[in-house]
């Protein structure tokens, strides 16, 4: 399956700005599951420095800065991915216990397993309590499997926490989306990470895009995609499993991958310092469109 995806930003300031420098995270991934064959961005104003670089986590990053005063900003990212067939992998067959997976984390004595380790650790939007804690072990009871308790994991919070897209911003702690049951697929991946390395596992924050399909009989409306959050779990011998609890599925070809990180702070789609501005707006589009 392959796509074209547009992703376009656009800034407009209540006043100049003088100077901005930006790191954009806009170019999909190339790994086991996919590969971008192409991209290219696109900013305007025209910029006067950019360039191209691999963060820690692999992501590619692009920096540019814009050195003349404008009160717009636009930035838009076209990139074709092509999604690759995954392994047919039967994971009632792959019996791990979860508490297994936990030991060896602790414990690290392979490369594999040390550059896993480190997603074990709490993040800044993954601070941890004893009532996630608790929460996670209900999924997580002793002896399970590990596929197993995180598709549980995905599937409660698929249908105990309600989709409410202005009810949280990126600064609502993860102890009131817990309380109240609410937020959006950032702050449900955030949550899962939150669960999972409360007991010793690794899991890993993906930001990315899902395919929305319109009502049969009606045309997909142009910029009706969207950007997209989940989750990741490390399984030694197979790898990062993908689980997406907005949707309650494991992600496949309506999926694609954009960076990895600890959690969104690693992986901000457009960040950056501004001189001046005053207030602003925020307009994102995104269109995914398959190509066959």
């Amino acid at each position: 399956m392959k796509y074209r995806i547009k992703h376009s930003t656009t800034y407009q300031y209540a006043d100049f700005v003088s100077l901005c420098q930006n790191q954009a995270r806009l170019t999909p991934k190339t790994n086991q599951g996919q590969v971008c064959h192409n991209s290219r961005i696109e900013i305007f104003p025209p910029v006067s420095y950019l360039r191209h670089f691999q963060d820690y986590f692999d992501n590619t990053v692009t920096v540019f800065e814009i050195a003349t005063q404008h009160r717009e900003l636009t930035v838009t990212m076209t990139s074709e991915v092509e999604l690759l067939a995954k392994p047919n992998i039967d994971f009632s067959l792959v019996d791990m216990p979860w508490e297994s997976v936990r030991d060896l984390l602790a414990e690290p004595n392979s490369s594999e397993l040390l550059q896993s380790a480190e997603f074990v650790i709490p993040s800044q939007f993954t601070v941890i309590d004893e009532g996630i804690k608790a929460y996670a072990l209900i999924s997580f009871c002793p002896g399970a499997n590990l596929i197993s308790a995180c598709e549980d994991l995905m599937a409660r919070i698929f249908h105990e926490f309600q989709y409410d897209p202005g009810f949280t911003t990126i600064s609502t702690p993860l102890s009131v989306v817990f309380a109240q049951k609410k937020g959006v697929c950032q702050d449900f991946a955030h949550f899962a990470l939150a669960c999972l390395r409360s007991i010793g596992l690794a899991g890993r924050y993906v930001s990315g895009y899902i395919e929305t399909l319109p009502p049969e009989g009606e045309e997909k409306l142009e910029g009706a995609d969207a950007t997209h959050a989940w989750f990741s779990v490390f399984l030694p011998g197979v790898g990062w499993i993908d689980f997406d609890p907005t949707n309650n599925v494991l992600p496949n070809d309506q999926h694609i991958s954009l960076a990895f990180g600890r959690d969104f702070s690693d992986v901000t789609p457009l960040k950056g310092v501004v001189f001046g501005g005053g207030s602003q707006l925020l307009d994102v589009a995104v269109d995914m469109i398959r190509l066959e």
